[in-house]
């Protein structure tokens, strides 16, 4: 049997060779597979092989039962938290290898340098653990770890000769994927042995399976994410190797592996941490629900929807894209996936109606990304910073509804602007549905996804909430069919989750759970060595003494004395952290990105003043963000490989279109209230008010027009003004305030005498 990753809808052809499709109202579109290979290309979390045979048959039961473990555990009971991890790795750990090809590419130096680096550093972590059991074990098990690791250190080599490159598997994946289930299957097994017999005395045994632990993730999150979260990883685990010899305030006492091996295997605090836990207890739960809906006709729904609320306004397409992004995003968890199936149909309707293909790419990518932090669901994230944070999640869809609708407002904004710049119409009345029509047919889509939301206000746990969601979503995907019997309805049926495609939707589940799984598990190293280390108070102090340094020389060069050294600090600080998450989100996930960098980086917010909650949203917005910024826009160059234009163009124009992620970070730092905390109406009203007009105005800035073509110095005084309106200080909000009302003012009347002229 095969097993491919889940399709989205068509996109768009713009190769004439290609073979096409054409829907009923006359789009053309590329085959669902050229869709897939676009996915593929840009999200190298869903680049699965197609496995067939008895391979393919034995990864579909671990991909089901995995699944069906954690739907039956989110409805009836989670285990011990270690023993429900460990579970979880046990089957994950193993597919990676499995379905995951070993190397992108061999034989370049880039490819033999990283090869290099990490099979040293692997056979460097066995010796030091061998040095160290040394005589307390036989010295043919030592020989024996040796040779493992030996094994492990080769496969990262890129040595074409190994295979596994492509849909094959290699000689060693199978002996991989052994190991890696044998290293989380030996918690699960002798769990009372290791944490309540012996707890406190590990064995030799248990270090050798916790050495082994170590690698078999640096190697998983190789083979899913690529090398830059790794050498992260890595470079975690040589500062704890290491501290004694670094300088100044980096240095530490420094740990052996047997310490390491304790903190990070035997404990909670690495790859059994909060971040594996969340993925076990709540992301796999939405990930496999976002699967089973989208299965269930619920994305199209949402894409219908939209066209219905956006479609008749001028620039339809471009709005349609923002809107059933928005929706969709509530149930995809990739931007990557989002862009390129909301895309297929939303890009080339854009080009169609006048946007350049540029623009049309970069809104999509823009608004995809919204989904990660648009209520009622957000994204992965959301689920982590529950836990970090400690308030219910009904609390963080509160909180996450202002800065969510100004980063729509802005994309909306600027799709207007730039439909009527351009003069485009909106979509002709026979491309948009009727909402009975699209509500008869498909009502019944909506009981799942209401049924949760309701739950999750209700403050029922997340996981029950997707448990049920789930259920529901499989249950009424029936209904058509029992109306149908009863010639009571003509609700859709083809859409029904059959047995086939229920066990298709569960093996996807499983299959888009794999690279966070890897990913959130290397990010136990650097969250361990974070604690162990003292590391985040090392960066905060860092970051702090950086921003204080800078922000006393812009008081001091202030000639108008208004630059506090308090203000300046915060703002450098600020400026700091940011660019941290962005370079550090450059092909990370969001939920990795966002873990370390609220363990790292947001303590320096902290110390700075900043309520915790703002400090994490901050690190939240920039970790999404890197989604669409050069020079790793992913999201970004997906949407331009469906619309053909420059993937880096089209990056820059999606950073620019998203605008509202970048700024209004900085608008609930200085204004919290617009998060709910320390919340006072004339701070709220004041910091909405200001919100509003400085994305009106960066917006007319950027698309350089606001009912009329504006000039230079409009556009100037206008970002200006905008940047200014970022801030709390009403003084400076009401003159900033001023100047956007007079420009835009003028050009209102402009446009006024040139009409009527």
């Amino acid at each position: 049997m095969s097993l491919e990753a889940p399709r989205p809808p068509h996109a768009p052809s713009r190769d004439a060779g290609r073979p096409e499709m054409v829907d009923d109202q006359g789009f053309h579109h590329i085959s669902a597979e050229q869709a897939d290979e676009l996915v593929r290309k840009y999200d190298n979390e869903v680049n699965f092989r197609r496995l067939t045979g008895s391979t393919g048959a034995i990864a579909t039961v671990a991909c089901i039962a995995i699944s069906l473990f954690h739907v039956y555990t989110a409805g009836f009971g989670l285990l011990n938290e270690v023993m429900h991890r460990s579970v979880h790795m046990s089957f994950i750990l193993p597919l990676v290898f499995l379905f995951f090809p070993r190397q992108k590419g061999t034989g370049t130096p880039r490819a033999w340098g990283f090869g290099l680096a990490f099979a040293a550093f692997y056979m460097f972590l066995a010796w030091q653990l061998v040095d160290t059991l040394s005589g307390q074990v036989p010295d043919l098990a030592l020989w024996g770890l040796m040779g493992v690791v030996g094994i492990i250190a080769l496969t990262a080599l890129p040595i074409r000769a190994l295979g596994g490159l492509g849909d094959r598997l290699s000689v060693v994946d199978w002996p991989l994927a052994v190991a890696g289930m044998a290293s989380s299957l030996y918690l699960v097994v002798f769990f009372e042995d290791i944490f309540i017999a012996n707890a406190g005395f590990p064995s030799p045994l248990d270090y050798i399976m916790g050495l082994l632990a170590i690698v078999m993730v640096l190697e998983a999150a190789r083979r899913t994410m690529g090398e830059t979260l790794p050498v992260i990883g890595t470079a975690a685990l040589l500062y704890a190797v290491l501290g004694p010899y670094l300088p100044g305030m980096l240095a530490h006492r420094g740990y052996d592996i047997i310490r390491m091996v304790n903190h990070l295997y035997l404990g909670t605090e690495g790859i059994y941490g909060v971040a594996i836990g969340v993925v076990a207890t709540y992301v796999f739960h939405f990930v496999l629900f976002g699967v089973l809906a989208q299965a269930s006709g619920l994305g199209q729904l949402f894409i219908e929807l939209a066209t219905i609320l956006a479609g008749r306004y001028s620039g339809g397409p471009a709005k349609v894209s923002v809107v059933s992004s928005g929706f969709f995003g509530m149930i995809s968890g990739s931007p990557i996936a989002n862009t390129v199936t909301t895309g297929a149909f939303t890009i080339p309707m854009m080009i169609r109606k006048g946007f350049s293909p540029k623009f049309a790419a970069a809104v999509e990518a823009s608004s995809s990304c919204g989904g990660q932090v648009t209520p009622p669901i957000m994204g992965a994230s959301a689920f982590v910073m529950t836990e970090m944070l400690g308030i219910p999640y009904n609390e963080l869809i509160l909180i996450a509804i202002v800065p969510a609708a100004f980063h729509y407002l802005a994309t909306l904004c600027m799709v207007h602007l730039e439909a009527r710049r351009l003069g485009l119409e909106g979509m002709s009345k026979d491309q948009i549905p009727q909402i009975l029509d699209v509500l008869k047919r498909s009502w019944h889509l909506l009981i799942p996804l209401v049924a949760m939301v309701t739950l999750l206000l209700m403050q029922y746990t997340p996981f029950l909430s997707a448990f049920w969601g789930i259920i529901l979503t499989v249950v009424c995907s029936y209904i058509p069919l029992l109306t149908k019997a009863l010639k009571i309805g003509s609700l859709d049926t083809s859409s029904v989750l059959t047995p086939h495609r229920l066990k298709e939707g569960l093996v996807s589940g499983a299959q888009h759970s794999i690279a966070i799984t890897a990913a959130c598990a290397c990010v136990g190293f650097i969250l361990g060595v974070t604690t162990l280390t003292g590391l985040g108070f090392k960066f905060s102090g860092a970051v702090i003494q950086l921003a204080e340094a800078t922000g006393l020389w812009l008081s001091a060069v202030d000639p108008t004395g208004t630059i506090t050294t308090t203000a300046a600090t915060l703002f450098v600080g600020l400026l700091l952290v940011g660019l941290a998450c962005i370079v550090m989100g450059a092909g990370i996930p969001t939920t990795p990105t966002y873990i370390i960098l609220a363990s790292i980086a947001a303590p320096a917010l902290n110390e700075l003043g900043v309520p915790l909650v703002a400090t994490h949203f901050f690190v939240f917005y920039y970790g999404v963000l890197a989604d669409v910024t050069p020079p790793v826009a992913l999201a970004a160059y997906a949407g331009a490989g469906i619309s053909g234009s420059d993937p880096m163009r089209t990056g820059l124009t999606a950073f620019r279109l998203s605008m509202g992620k970048a700024l209004v970070p900085f608008m609930f730092i200085y204004a919290p209230s617009l998060l709910f905390v320390d919340f006072t109406w004339s701070e709220f009203l004041l910091a909405l008010g200001s919100g509003i007009t400085c994305i009106v105005a960066l917006s007319a800035a950027y698309i350089g027009y606001f009912k009329t073509t504006l000039g230079t110095l409009d556009k100037v005084l206008l970002t200006l003004a905008g940047l200014v309106l970022v801030g709390s200080n009403p003084w400076a909000v009401a003159a900033a305030g001023t100047v956007v009302v007079v420009v835009l003012g003028r050009n209102t009347l402009l446009a006024r005498r040139a009409a009527l002229a």
